[in-house]
């Protein structure tokens, strides 16, 4: 998912804004077993086959579940599917259900409901249409095994079924995956997760209610990011709608909230000082990574040449500064399309990332370059306007024109949509995201009709050969091909990888460190 803004709205009221009446009833009048937790924005789209929503993504993990799941170092595992094997041939995968699958309102989970969503689910993701086109044939043999038998080996076949980021290839009942893919559920979802939606109780705009479901039966072996048992430890979760970040750091102070998932940079300081507040933010995978895309439709960047000067005044130290990120919530200048620290972390080709402001003014001046504006989207009060104010004073600074244009995010979509008319954009994205030549927005949508339209022939056949190699260690090496060629193309130039704190009360304990906020396993002293 990729986002526009972490607002530094009311940065001016610093501490007073800290300060004002809290808004929500005080922990008394609440039960013990609950958990009152302010997320990144309100859920409204309850589809996670549907959209790349990262806020749909954290609902449907809580109402569904998954065949495989990813741990916290990128791996795979199983998570629905209790066993699984493959012919000598590799053409035939066969995967058994774990027993006690039920969806929430108490039908047994079946392999035809596997089945069903997984072809719900893999037109509209692109490692999943990879998995479509290389199946021969997908169906049930029996209640709790299915198979997929394929026209040629397909080695990412965990991998798309366990993939971390949106759209989901969740499990759901028939009656849901039976719907057609372009067309999204609305109605209230029901799923075989360790929470249950509690549609009764939703209040659209204020509060919405999940319950632990009694009927989840988690895994043996412990949590691990997204894989493992999922033993839900508390009665209910309260997912409140705050309407605004200062707000929402006040009512955490206060405890009037348990958790908050993205602290305001702003406050970081005065929460630090706060009793029984704690600050949770890790590196790796569980970083954002930030970008600027560029548009290839569109002077001055329609010239190659004149793209890869930005390398040289991109500076990822400066611009984390600027928006206020302190060190430990960033990675040093991070050279790898796919993150660094990350399984497919790589410095090919990042020779040229080298800030050097008079080098980039000489290696302007030998290109096409005829002073043409640079029209840079910037979404007002973001972070991400931060970013794209250090490299244009950068750009201007090596004999670019610059043309900053304030807008919100959803002017940014519409003006994007359009091959003229704009230079580049930035925004931040999960570094779940990004960590893979198949799921990188800038990489994976090479030569397809994508707002920026970067193509470069080699990288499509560079990603069937990713999706065909063997092992991990194949995997990396197609990658580091692909980010030398994607160095050359330049469709996005990465402003830094970094971390959102989130916040919780000391009282809560085994919270899961992860950027996705997860409440299996935690519970309050």
């Amino acid at each position: 998912m990729a986002y526009p803004t972490i607002t530094r709205r009311n940065a001016l009221a610093g501490a007073t804004a800290l300060g004002v009446a809290g808004i929500i009833r005080p922990r008394e009048a609440r039960a013990e077993t609950t958990l009152t937790v302010v997320l990144e924005s309100e859920v409204v789209i309850f589809d996670p086959h549907f959209t790349t929503a990262a806020i749909t993504r954290t609902f449907g993990y809580h109402i569904f579940d998954t065949l495989f799941a990813m741990d916290g170092m990128g791996e795979i595992r199983p998570q629905m599917v209790s066993s699984y094997d493959t012919s000598p041939d590799k053409l035939t995968w066969t995967f058994t259900l774990r027993d006690g699958l039920k969806w929430h309102d108490g039908a047994p989970v079946t392999a035809a409901e596997c089945v069903a969503s997984i072809n719900r689910w893999a037109p509209r993701d692109a490692i999943g249409r990879m998995l479509r086109a290389a199946t021969a044939a997908m169906a049930a043999k029996d209640d709790k095994t299915f198979s997929i038998v394929l026209k040629e080996p397909f080695p990412l076949m965990l991998p798309a079924l366990g993939k971390a980021n949106a759209p989901l290839p969740v499990m759901m009942p028939m009656r849901f995956a039976s719907t057609p893919s372009d067309q999204r559920i609305t109605v209230p979802p029901v799923g075989s997760g360790p929470f249950r939606f509690r549609a009764d109780l939703w209040k659209s705009g204020n509060s919405m209610i999940l319950e632990r479901n009694p009927d989840y039966v988690p895994r043996a072996e412990p949590a691990d990011f997204l894989a493992g048992g999922r033993s839900v430890k508390i009665d209910r979760l309260d997912l409140r709608v705050m309407p605004d970040q200062m707000t929402g750091a006040s009512a955490l102070i206060k405890g009037e909230i348990d958790y908050m998932q993205y602290l305001p940079f702003d406050s970081l300081s005065l929460l630090r000082r706060a009793r029984d507040v704690k600050l949770l933010g890790i590196g790796g995978i569980h970083q954002f990574q930030g970008n600027f895309r560029l548009n290839h439709e569109f002077p001055p960047f329609n010239d190659p040449a004149v793209r890869r000067v930005l390398w040289k005044l991109a500076d990822q130290s400066s611009i984390l500064s600027a928006i206020g990120i302190p060190a430990e919530f960033r990675a040093p200048q991070c050279p790898s399309f796919w993150m660094c620290d990350a399984p497919l972390s790589t410095t090919a080709g990042s020779e040229v990332a080298k800030v050097d402001i008079e080098a980039a003014r000489a290696a302007l001046k030998a290109t096409s370059y005829a002073g043409q504006p640079v029209i840079i989207l910037e979404v007002a009060g973001s972070i991400s306007q931060t970013a794209a104010q250090v490299l244009s004073q950068n750009m201007k600074d090596a004999g670019f024109t610059v043309d900053a244009q304030t807008m919100d995010w959803g002017t940014v979509l519409a003006r994007r949509a359009k091959k003229d008319g704009w230079s580049m954009f930035s925004v931040y994205s999960n570094g779940t995201d990004m960590i893979s030549p198949l799921n990188h927005f800038y990489i994976a949508s090479t030569c397809a009709d994508f707002p920026g339209w970067s193509c470069d022939t080699r990288i499509p056949d560079l990603l069937k050969a990713f999706a065909r190699a063997d092992d991990q260690a194949g995997r990396k090496k197609v990658a580091e091909e692909i980010q030398r060629i994607a160095y050359e193309l330049t469709p996005a130039v990465m402003w830094g990888q970094f971390t959102i704190p989130a916040g919780y009360r000391s009282n809560l304990r085994d919270l899961p460190q992860s950027s996705y906020p997860m409440f299996w396993d935690v519970s309050r002293q």
